[in-house]
């Protein structure tokens, strides 16, 4: 079982072998049809598309954020449609290191189902090693896919809002750092973090090829970041619950289990003007 990375070698040796289920996530936050008009262009032979606004989220209201958490029973059937069955071995991969096919690894951890990987160094490492493409749009027979969520693997605005008051407990924010320092806000309506939050950069996990450092160095980076503290008490968020998945994966990869999410993230935060707002 392949539960955290696979290299696009370990892919192609498994490429249409039964029980593996393979799904492209590319997108891009400025320019939503990207993702699904370079899939249909150029993709993994076999993989189906996955669209983060329409697939991977929920419906959005005044009170959530940009990608809220899908409800369970709607993503039943989205991962039953994308052919993912509770026997089935996902593979997911984007362009840019992992940071939006994180977040269906998430989900799919979230929703109960271990087997499920994200491919290392996404769709550039697969071109690069002069493995087969396809072109067109590709559907699989449908999966039979029950979900069985796991709420704790998630906190609320509301656990956020003491977590960030206790020492025991420490708030990574995953955006760039001028976004955490408030600096530039290029998607969300207000600039800021959420007081009492440490940065760490999403991007800070990959190697400059987009693939994933190794075990050992991301364990030595998080540790310093987190000190004291262990894994359970250790929350991620970025803008919108997506990039942040990023270091849950990476921390995974090194060994550091138990990490949680906060999916609306600081565009649910900025939601309720009462929430304060940290910047500098």
């Amino acid at each position: 079982m392949y539960s955290t990375l696979i290299t696009a070698t370990q892919l192609y040796e498994n490429l249409r072998k039964p029980g593996f289920v393979l799904v492209d996530c590319r997108f891009d936050l400025s320019d939503p049809e990207w993702g699904s008009l370079e899939y249909s262009h150029l993709h993994i032979p076999g993989a189906v598309y996955a669209h983060l606004d329409k697939d991977l989220s929920g419906e959005k209201t005044a009170q959530t954020g940009r990608h809220p958490l899908p409800d369970a029973r709607v993503f039943e059937s989205t991962a039953s449609r994308l052919g993912i069955s509770n026997s089935s071995q996902v593979v997911c991969y984007d362009s840019v290191g992992g940071a939006f096919a994180a977040r269906l690894w998430w989900l799919l951890r979230y929703f109960g189902h271990e087997a499920v990987a994200v491919l290392d160094g996404g769709f550039s490492a697969w071109l690069s090693a002069g493995f087969p493409t396809a072109s067109g749009i590709e559907k699989n027979q449908p999966g039979s896919f029950q979900a069985s969520p796991r709420p704790e693997m998630s906190v609320s605005a509301a656990e956020v809002e003491e977590i960030r008051k206790s020492s025991a407990y420490i708030l990574i924010d995953a955006r760039s750092a001028e976004r955490y320092r408030g600096e530039i806000e290029p998607i969300d309506r207000v600039a800021g973090r959420i007081p009492g939050a440490v940065n760490r950069f999403h991007q800070l996990n990959l190697n400059p090829d987009f693939t994933m450092k190794p075990p050992e160095l991301l364990r030595q980076e998080f540790l310093k970041q987190i000190g004291s503290h262990t894994p359970e008490n250790v929350v991620v968020y970025c803008g919108s619950g997506v990039t942040s998945c990023h270091h849950l994966l990476a921390m995974e990869h090194a060994g550091l289990k138990g990490a949680r999410l906060y999916p609306g993230s600081f565009s649910e935060w900025i939601t309720d003007p009462n929430r304060p707002i940290a910047k500098g």
